[in-house]
């Protein structure tokens, strides 16, 4: 006899599907025909003179960052920057003009799977992330890789995530620290039919990911979109599911 699968979580702020939130994914694109993505897509050019118009995936990263949050915020609205292609990898200058452009385009949220360690753009990041924070644009960024801090994510102005493979997809919890913008998420995409979930790609990409979808829903019922206003929105309803943060060993 096979035992009946356990119902998964209730989503937290569940009558909230992020409608009315700006929400700018800079990452390697989207593939807008991929069943998983589910609302329409606005694409963003940096330079529209000088770069190829098409924000295709040829990676598949950008699609599944977009589904993670497309799952928790279906009713958002959604700028996708294509900053990388198969390498995952950009440049510092890349990054700066896509987290601009979303500072003077006013989104709610930035989704954000990359950083950098260099410390020779440290202070500009931090500059901008400060000036995003003002602007009430929040950032949603990994804050260390490989046990290294990275940035944007670090800053106490940004929201940074860190994983936790044990939390399911559903849930997320503060961090284990007093840093108010610190969270915990998942770090697997959605699931593939067939496909275990270890042999999908995932990592921590899929915990910001996963975060931004938690904090779209957050932001649209916050009474103020603004970066304390949405984090202690969610550290509120983390306590409410009684989701605490663990003590580091």
């Amino acid at each position: 006899m096979t035992a009946a699968a356990l119902p998964e979580p209730e989503l937290p702020f569940p009558s909230a599907t992020g409608r009315g939130v700006k929400i700018a994914v800079i990452d390697s694109g989207v593939n807008i025909a991929h069943p998983h993505i589910t609302a329409p897509i606005q694409p963003v050019f940096l330079n529209p003179g000088n770069e190829e118009r098409s924000v295709e995936d040829n990676a598949g990263h950008g699609t599944a960052v977009t589904a993670a949050i497309q799952e928790k915020a279906p009713d958002a609205e959604y700028f996708v920057i294509k900053l990388f292609s198969r390498s995952l990898r950009t440049s510092s200058e890349r990054l700066i003009e896509a987290i601009q452009w979303s500072i003077e385009n006013r989104m709610n949220l930035v989704n954000l799977s990359l950083g950098t360690s260099n410390p020779s753009v440290r202070r500009q990041l931090h500059e901008l992330a400060a000036r995003a924070q003002k602007n009430d644009v929040l950032l949603i960024s990994a804050r260390s890789a490989s046990l290294e801090p990275t940035f944007p994510g670090a800053f106490p102005e940004v929201m940074g995530v860190d994983v936790d493979w044990e939390l399911p997809r559903q849930r997320y919890r503060l961090g284990p620290d007093s840093t108010a913008s610190h969270f915990i998420a998942s770090g697997f995409p959605r699931p593939l039919p067939g496909m275990p979930p270890r042999k999908n790609i995932h990592g921590i990409s899929f915990a910001v990911a996963n975060m931004t979808g938690f904090a779209a829903r957050a932001c649209e019922l916050a009474e103020e979109r603004t970066f304390t206003g949405v984090c202690d929105a969610l550290r509120r309803e983390s306590h409410r599911l009684q989701i605490q943060p663990q003590l580091q060993q």
